[in-house]
């Protein structure tokens, strides 16, 4: 008796499980590509690929005039060695020669400031465009779900941890990946255009004693 009554009991559990799974309406969404074909990811993209190159640009003309610097101090080296140069000359040769060493010592650390504050500022405008852009992807898809009225979404762009798709499978009715890249891109060209990095601001040349000829290469 108690028996069946436990198997009946049980029959029920699994009835009611199976019904209430089968209320249950997932989506999936390819996040992956929703923020590659986003065109407002393209359009910060290129802003970091072009404040990049301008970085780089003025980098290779720090290097230039901090280079001629260089070949100017080797210069004066040689002609202080000449025998024919009297002392008062090689006394006032030496004394250009370490002004311009002095010269390039901070030419040396003001490139490599500019090196790292650069840099540090492109990151972190990478990472705030990133996150604007995901923001307003979320906002879409929240909104897809609510008028969808789905009770889960899960993101179909990346592997689990054992390396195999998290969605093996899913219906194409609910898949909205391309409705979320529609809605995104329906406004191209009608907003404001994504700022471009402010240029970093150029750091004082530091006060020092002694030339570092050998931490001229970036």
């Amino acid at each position: 008796m108690k028996k069946t009554i436990l198997l009946s009991l049980l029959s029920v559990a699994i009835a009611s499980a199976s019904a209430s799974a089968q209320n249950i309406k997932i989506g999936t969404v390819d996040m992956k590509k929703v923020f590659e074909s986003y065109y407002k990811t393209k359009d910060a993209e290129a802003k970091i690929n072009e404040a990049r190159n301008g970085a780089k640009k003025e980098l290779e003309d720090r290097m230039d005039v901090a280079k001629k610097t260089l070949d100017e101090v080797k210069k004066i080296d040689e002609e202080i060695t000449k025998p024919e140069l009297s002392k008062e000359a090689k006394e006032a040769k030496a004394k250009v020669r370490n002004e311009k060493a002095n010269e390039l010592q901070g030419m040396d650390r003001e490139i490599r400031e500019f090196q790292q504050s650069r840099e540090k500022q492109l990151q972190e405008q990478s990472v705030r465009m990133r996150a604007g852009i995901v923001d307003e992807i979320n906002k879409v898809v929240a909104e897809r779900v609510k008028a969808e009225n789905f009770d889960i979404v899960l993101d179909k762009s990346g592997p689990s941890l054992n390396g195999v798709p998290i969605v093996l499978y899913s219906r194409d009715t609910y898949e909205f990946t391309d409705a979320v890249v529609t809605a995104l891109n329906k406004n191209k060209g009608k907003d404001a255009p994504v700022a471009a990095p402010a240029p970093a601001a150029k750091p004082d040349a530091p006060k020092v004693t002694a030339p570092d000829k050998k931490k001229l290469t970036p």
